[in-house]
C-alpha cells in the first residue's frame, strides 16, 4: 500500500513540478441522487456500479498529446483502471 501511494505522489508531483497540476480532487461517493426534469429524485447514479470516478485532476496541457502522455504515467493503470481525459470549455 506504502508503495502505490509513492507512486501517486511520485507521479502527482512530478505534474506540479513541471508547474501542470492545476487542481486535484478527492474520490466521489457512490452515493448520490439524480434530479430529473419532472421533479423525480431517485437515488444514484446507477442501481449498479461497475465503474467509479476515483479521484479527478485538472493539468495544463498544451495538446492532447500533452494529457495522454501525462495519463500513461497513471498508476491507477497499474491496476488495470482508465484514465479519462477531457478538455475544459472555457466559456
Amino acid at each position: 500500500m506504502q508503495a502505490m501511494t509513492k507512486k501517486w505522489q511520485d507521479w502527482i508531483g512530478g505534474i506540479a513540478a513541471q508547474n501542470k497540476l492545476v487542481q486535484t480532487g478527492k474520490r466521489l461517493s457512490f452515493d448520490g441522487k439524480v434530479v430529473r426534469p419532472s421533479g423525480v429524485v431517485t437515488d444514484g447514479p446507477y442501481t449498479e456500479v461497475k465503474e467509479s470516478i476515483g479521484g479527478y485532476m485538472f493539468v495544463k496541457a498544451e495538446s492532447s498529446e500533452e494529457a495522454i502522455e501525462m495519463a500513461q504515467g497513471c498508476p491507477i493503470l497499474m491496476t488495470a483502471g482508465n484514465v479519462e481525459i477531457r478538455e475544459t470549455i472555457q466559456a
